[in-house]
């Protein structure tokens, strides 16, 4: 985390010597794929739940503003993004394993990518870190009332890939979305037991803006 804070630091000293800067808003759709081990058992007392991710595709959306200091070719883009994405798991007593039950968590959360990006022709090529701040409660994935899950409030992750800009007023970019962290982190139950779900998102994030 302490280098994260180093280069955000370093990126904003460094704007100044930028000789144009333009300013934007943005909005897109995004695909996002949970990583997760396969079906995890969660015990509280004498009860056993099962959990599994589902691995279809999950649809997102965000949308922001963002300001592009550039010179020479080169650019510096940092963002600030309302994102949100939903989760799918299937939950069931491991007495009736096939009485699955489909709970959805619904994840609302501040980005700020700071994107690092060098101009080759109309196509621009990009990447760079990425900070999360949740900003809501998702829905418990386990209604039981002896188990509370943990979320990380703050995380980081890194934004890459490819755009191109057209008569220097829209933006279109696809990129590249993976997290350093785990996201949704452990589920503890009346015990203290704390069970990890390995929730890394990675996505895929297109979206269209405006500069002026």
């Amino acid at each position: 985390m302490r280098k994260s804070i180093l280069i955000v630091l370093s990126v904003f000293l460094a704007l100044p010597a930028f000789s144009q800067v333009n300013f934007g808003l943005k909005a897109g759709v995004s695909t996002t794929n949970v990583k997760m081990d396969d079906v995890k058992t969660l015990t509280s007392g004498e009860t056993e739940y099962l959990v599994n991710s589902i691995k279809a595709a999950n649809y997102g959306f965000h949308a922001g503003a963002f300001v592009r200091f550039s010179m020479l070719g080169f650019y510096i883009q940092p963002e600030l993004l309302f994102a949100s994405r939903t989760d799918e798991y299937t939950v069931a007593d491991a007495e009736t394993p096939t009485e699955e039950t489909i709970r959805k968590q619904q994840f609302n959360r501040l980005d700020l990518p700071i994107m690092l990006g060098a101009k080759l022709g109309p196509v621009r090529l990009n990447a760079g870190p990425a900070a999360r701040l949740l900003i809501n409660s998702p829905k418990d994935l386990i209604t039981d009332p002896d188990f509370k899950a943990m979320y990380n409030d703050l995380t980081f992750g890194y934004q890459a890939g490819i755009g191109v800009d057209i008569v220097k007023k829209i933006t279109i970019d696809l990129k590249y979305e993976g997290s350093l962290q785990k996201y949704q982190t452990k589920i503890e139950n009346e015990a203290g037991t704390k069970f990890t779900l390995d929730d890394r998102p990675n996505a895929f994030l297109l979206s269209v803006g405006i500069m002026f």
